[in-house]
């Protein structure tokens, strides 16, 4: 059974800031309490859950919703019927309240709860805590990107394709992109760690300098996608690769995503993922 969570929240509107006492506490509660402890279970979609999934998403419903009851939650673990709701509304939180879930269930240490403030469609605030590292990330639009509340920004320092590691899904992309990125990739080495919210952050960190994901829904990238921008670094969201750029949260249904540190390398990953158009 869960402990009485003090949340720590001043009260007022919703700042990342003053949310990372509550999302900490929620994911050493909820999540690494049932780290290495807990069976995963397939959903209809095929996915993961486990009960650190449930047991995270329902806290932060429970202390969210107290603290401002106006504002829905919109989580991944909710029905689809709930989730088309809640994001028709024009104000919601938005809540990975466990990405990683493959990760975690095998013991790999890489996941984290990501949560963000969506208004008209417009991402306003984001959270990303990985409670392994103890790193939190989070952002407010306009008011930049932190790391444990030391300021991230990128250099935007000149970079050529074959100096970058990217970080690549390569199973939600088409055959002959597989291919091409097999056969001959245009950057120096590939990763993929297999939780998106943070593989966002670990771009806004510098970690890795090109992004490529073929389907992302919008807990998946609400947050994380935010911080990386306030870093400094651009990105865009398509309803398939090769057609046109989509807002942060515009669709519920899955989007590509690509990355990068500046417009100037998004270009040319841009201009290299465009070629299998021409092939």
């Amino acid at each position: 059974m869960s402990e009485a969570i003090e949340t720590g929240v001043p009260p007022g509107p919703p700042e990342s800031a003053s949310l990372q006492p509550l999302v900490k506490e929620v994911a050493r509660q909820e999540i690494m309490s049932r780290y290495l402890r807990v069976a995963s279970r397939r959903k209809s979609d095929g996915s993961l859950v486990t009960d650190a999934d449930l047991a995270a998403q329902d806290a932060m419903r429970r202390h969210l919703s107290a603290l401002w009851p106006e504002i829905p939650l919109l989580g991944e673990e909710m029905t689809h019927g709930t989730q088309q709701r809640i994001f028709s509304e024009g104000l919601y939180w938005c809540l990975d309240p466990l990405d990683g879930t493959t990760n975690f269930s095998n013991g790999i240490p890489f996941f984290g709860l990501s949560l963000a403030l969506v208004r008209e469609g417009r991402v306003t605030l984001g959270v990303v805590y990985d409670p392994v590292r103890e790193e939190c990330f989070r952002a407010d639009r306009g008011g930049g990107a932190w790391l444990n509340d030391r300021p991230l920004r990128l250099s935007g320092a000149p970079l050529a394709l074959a100096e970058c590691v990217a970080l690549v899904d390569l199973k939600r992309l088409s055959p002959s992109l597989v291919r091409r990125l097999a056969g001959g990739p245009p950057y120096r080495s590939q990763r993929s760690l297999g939780a998106v919210t943070l593989e966002w952050c670990w771009m806004a960190a510098g970690r890795c300098q090109l992004y490529l994901h073929g389907a992302q829904k919008p807990w998946d990238y609400a947050a994380g996608h935010l911080i990386f921008q306030e870093a400094g670094g651009v990105g865009c969201l398509f309803e398939a690769l090769g057609r046109e750029c989509n807002a942060p949260a515009s669709r519920l249904g899955p989007q590509a995503a690509i990355g990068a540190p500046s417009r100037g390398l998004l270009r040319q990953w841009q201009e290299w993922l465009g070629a299998e158009e021409a092939d």
